[in-house]
């Protein structure tokens, strides 16, 4: 009797160690349910926001549909005397050609949005790395010589896919910490505070070039953050080339013992 209840209680010992190994083997997002449970997160992650001790903030704009403001607001920054990075969409530089010219001429920065703007997420390697490859030969062609190195996927969808692609031909994948939310319509006045409510040292900040109403909030966001002492550069003048690491958050840190900041 005593051997028949060891016998049990063994296979149900082995039972249970092969359930949970399955279960830890079974997908979690990016990850296996076993690498987060065992803090071995294998997910790739973006640039969010970056570590610094100096008062500066990157601001960005998203271009994708309709272009009538953006020179406006390419005035506003040049009267406040800061610069700000413009994330371009394919078939957006196609169609303004003009102004993609114009951003350039200006000094402003440019990155890819992608070529149509899909969930990149949901596509091959190939697929993405197409997107992001004819974004730049179209930008590109409506401005020779623009050197991109920067790209936001659209939607902020992403996967380790997505971050290989665009590593494989040069170019750091950005987000952003700080989200005007200026597409959904509010006012200057409640985009302004939503901004301001979030910004820190470090912060990226994404606004979109043909909200409603980013030509009233823009002015008030750069007041705010001139009265806070902050400086409001491009996203290439805020986040490290090399030498860092980024966190789980996003954060990215400089390694110790490497410099402040490294030049395009």
């Amino acid at each position: 009797m005593k051997y028949l209840v060891l016998k049990r209680a063994t296979l149900l010992g082995v039972v249970c160690v092969f359930l949970l190994c399955a279960i830890l083997s079974l997908p979690l997002g990016e990850n296996s349910i076993s690498a987060v449970f065992f803090g071995d997160n294998l997910r790739k992650v973006p640039i969010y926001s970056v570590d610094t001790t100096e008062k500066k903030v990157a601001i960005s704009f998203d271009a994708a549909w309709g272009a009538d403001k953006t020179e406006k607001i390419m005035d506003i920054l040049e009267e406040y005397q800061v610069n700000a990075t413009f994330f371009l969409v394919g078939f957006w530089a196609d169609k303004y050609a003009d102004i993609v010219r114009e951003i350039d001429k200006r000094g402003f920065e440019i990155g890819t949005h992608s070529n149509t703007h899909p969930d990149l997420s949901k596509l091959s390697s190939e697929q993405v790395k197409l997107e992001l490859t004819q974004s730049i030969e179209k930008i590109n062609s409506a401005c020779s010589g623009v050197s991109v190195k920067l790209f936001r996927p659209p939607f902020g969808a992403y996967n380790n896919t997505v971050i290989d692609v665009a590593d494989s031909i040069g170019l750091k994948t950005i987000q952003w910490n700080v989200d005007s939310l200026d597409w959904k319509g509010g006012s200057g006045a409640e985009i302004c505070e939503r901004i301001m409510g979030k910004v820190k040292n470090g912060s990226i900040i994404l606004c979109h070039n043909n909200a409603d109403h980013i030509l009233e909030a823009l002015p008030l966001v750069l007041d705010r953050l001139k009265m806070q002492n902050y400086s409001v550069v491009s996203v290439g003048e805020l986040i490290y080339l090399d030498n860092y690491t980024i966190d789980r958050a996003g954060v990215q840190h400089k390694v110790e013992g490497t410099g402040e900041k490294d030049e395009f």
